[in-house]
């Protein structure tokens, strides 16, 4: 089955899958009935919004590399579906939750590899998992919050933050050269709410770790914006002095 027939069926699977695993990890949690609906719902979120980066595309396809990300972003779902109870019930003692964000993190970048092996890179590849990323760290500071406190939202909001801010900076959604760093920093955020996570992790490393990762974050974006913004103003520059 080629790429463009494996786009529905990939989606299908995705959807079932995380349908349900989701009902029988609600069925072990202990919060009461409107938390579990809240963090299906949550999980189904991440679970449209990967199955829709699919089947959006035009011309329509899954290659292998986009079958590890779904799997990836199920398992983000999965994730949200305990993390939301938690920010009103307190962190479960079990390892669940980390366990699960654990094989989403260390799966980061196993679809790279397969889509360079399989010579199916793509920019909506490219994409797909970027938000992919976003949504597991968005998620996994959800989970970190009643551990080491709300500001733990920051780490997973400041990605939506950038891409809001690009909807009134367009310019701001410009492509960057590549950056060791910036890849470093990304991957640092998941590790270092994950240690969170960890039941019977020290306090101080629980919130210290965590407290780090948002500083670097902080500082690549604040870097990326103000490179961007370089970047802007010097084309007007050159618009202005007619060299293009």
């Amino acid at each position: 089955m080629g790429a463009v027939e494996r786009a529905v069926p990939d989606a299908f699977g995705a959807v079932s899958i995380y349908v349900f695993s989701a009902l029988w990890l609600t069925s072990l949690s202990p919060s009461g009935l409107g938390l579990q609906v809240a963090g299906l719902c949550a999980g189904a979120v991440v679970t449209v919004a990967a199955v829709g980066s699919i089947l959006r595309r035009i011309p329509r396809f899954s290659t292998p590399a986009d079958r590890v990300t779904l799997a990836r972003a199920v398992l983000v779902a999965l994730c949200a579906v305990l993390a939301v109870p938690q920010l009103f019930t307190g962190p479960r003692t079990d390892l669940l939750l980390p366990l699960l964000g654990g094989v989403a993190f260390l799966l980061d970048g196993l679809d790279g590899m397969v889509a360079r092996r399989t010579g199916t890179s793509s920019a909506a590849g490219a994409r797909f998992d970027s938000a992919t990323d976003a949504a597991l760290v968005l998620v996994l500071s959800v989970a970190a919050a009643p551990v080491a406190g709300p500001w733990t939202l920051g780490i997973g909001t400041m990605y939506y933050a950038f891409v809001a801010a690009g909807l009134l900076r367009p310019h701001l959604r410009m492509a960057l050269p590549p950056s060791a760093s910036r890849r470093a920093i990304g991957a640092f955020q998941p590790f270092a709410l994950l240690v969170a996570l960890l039941p019977g992790a020290p306090a101080v490393a629980a919130a210290a770790v965590p407290v780090v990762a948002l500083g670097l974050l902080a500082f690549s974006f604040t870097r990326d914006v103000v490179q961007l913004e370089h970047l802007h103003r010097a084309g007007l520059r050159a618009v202005a002095a007619g060299v293009v």
